[in-house]
């Protein structure tokens, strides 16, 4: 494949996915809701956060609902969902919105697990779903010039290069983004769009 530069912008080149991010915009406003809902009713957090000992009297819904709460308030709500708008948008854009579910919710899930046995076992939070979508983008800005033919910007490489690293890092020091990023970077790599069918 001939390689070519990204024209305009980096993922205008990637973009395999719909046009509108409507996926993104659905769980944006769930999270929103939720979010709303346990700052309006503060008893509300106590029914639904990840909790070890909770969830080892058998209320595994916490796995669950533990990735639509922020364990951070209002600031945890409102850092999110910035965080899920952008690399959300992006992600759908690149992803499709079938591969967008699996690396949010398959990520997130898989965080909210490894929380609960290894790392943090009181919390909530969709930081660890946007993890596995930062995760998979970075697995495609990686690959985009082997597999697509498309260089982009250096910067945007040096980036992504830096994701596993920081993702390590992360893990080491015992937070709970790092693992879910690296499934991100797996399941990216498993699930890239092959353009032909896109």
């Amino acid at each position: 494949m001939t390689t070519r530069t990204a024209a305009r912008t980096p993922i205008a080149a990637l973009a395999f996915g719909p046009r509108q991010p409507l996926l993104t915009a659905a769980v944006f406003l769930v999270t929103l809701a939720c979010g709303i809902a346990q700052l309006v009713h503060r008893p509300l957090y106590e029914f639904v956060v990840r909790d070890a000992s909770r969830i080892d009297e058998g209320q595994w819904y916490r796995l669950l609902t533990g990735m639509m709460f922020q364990d951070g308030r209002s600031s945890g709500l409102i850092w999110n969902l910035l965080l899920l708008a952008v690399f959300g948008t992006v992600a759908e854009r690149v992803f499709g919105r079938r591969r967008w579910l699996i690396l949010y919710f398959g990520c997130g899930w898989f965080g909210q697990f490894m929380s609960y046995v290894w790392l943090n076992p009181v919390g909530a939070g969709n930081s660890m779903c946007v993890a596995g979508l930062i995760g998979g983008l970075a697995t495609m800005v990686l690959v985009a010039s082997h597999r697509y033919g498309v260089t982009l910007p250096v910067q945007l490489r040096i980036l992504a290069s830096a994701v596993p690293v920081l993702a390590v890092v992360d893990t080491i020091l015992h937070d709970n983004h790092g693992l879910p990023c690296l499934l991100g970077m797996a399941l990216g790599f498993l699930l890239l769009p092959h353009p032909e069918r896109s």
